[in-house]
């Protein structure tokens, strides 16, 4: 592990600052359920790649221990924040819904393609706490989400490492892999966050639990802080690198996206 939670001074955080931004609370709160729920998505991928060892190893023993552990880090950091928060309960009531929706049917048909899914899951996940790193002015949750950040691309080079060597073997051309990623960019909107984020509303106001408008304007709300702060190059090389384009097909595409990456990202992370 590239880092370690316990080595992460939580006595230094500026609680007042860091309480200062409800909507950032509620996007942390939301991103901890989800990551503390990784287990289980891991061991779905592992039965999806049994025989498969080397990258059933990792999942097993990296990519599960890293991503629990971002799990625990931002519990920990809204236990410091948010003391009055009933973090437990509210994960409970989450993890009950969220359990029933991760199956195997969400998996692409072949390895090849889930791990070309997996590229662009964790593109999303990159660029999700790095805007969150940058835009933080409390120190603690900025050194916290760089850390995770860190992580999420070096799984990234993991699951593309493995999509390059499984290729080898299928061959899919880019025509396929293409009509992946936009399949999974088009699915990013998963019931995932939109459940963890229901969760944490309905625990933070238990009177308005029912009121569709309000979750659905405060999720809308939460999520424009990543669209503001969107590293556009980085998530579009990210998302382009699977087709292993000629480089001035890449330069024309990432133009493109420049133009079109707001609408795109309002798409993909505004609910």
């Amino acid at each position: 592990m590239r880092w370690h939670l316990e080595d992460i001074d939580l006595s230094r955080i500026d609680v007042q600052r860091a309480r200062a931004d409800e909507d950032l609370l509620l996007l942390l709160c939301a991103a901890s359920f989800v990551e503390s729920g990784s287990d289980l998505y891991s061991r779905n991928l592992v039965e999806f790649f049994h025989g498969e060892e080397p990258i059933s190893a990792w999942l097993r023993d990296e990519w599960e221990t890293e991503e629990l552990q971002h799990g625990r880090a931002l519990k920990a950091y809204l236990g410091v924040v948010w003391p009055e928060f009933g973090w437990d309960a509210a994960f409970s009531g989450f993890f009950d819904e969220y359990s029933k929706t991760c199956s195997h049917e969400q998996f692409e048909q072949t390895r090849v393609l889930e791990l070309v899914a997996r590229c662009v899951i964790e593109t999303g996940t990159s660029t999700l706490y790095r805007t969150i790193s940058e835009y933080a002015d409390e120190e603690v949750l900025a050194e916290i989400t760089n850390h995770i950040y860190t992580d999420e691309v070096h799984h990234y080079k993991n699951f593309f490492g493995y999509f390059r060597k499984y290729n080898q073997g299928e061959q899919l051309g880019r025509l396929a892999v293409f009509r992946a990623l936009v399949r999974r960019v088009l699915e990013v909107r998963s019931e995932d966050e939109e459940i963890a984020m229901r969760h944490v509303l309905a625990a933070l106001y238990p009177e308005r639990s029912k009121d569709q408008a309000f979750c659905a304007e405060r999720i809308k709300r939460a999520s424009a802080l990543v669209v503001q702060g969107l590293p556009v190059d980085m998530s579009m090389k990210m998302l382009l690198r699977p087709l292993d384009l000629p480089a001035p097909i890449e330069r024309g595409l990432l133009f493109t996206a420049g133009k079109i990456a707001k609408p795109l990202s309002r798409y993909m992370y505004a609910r």
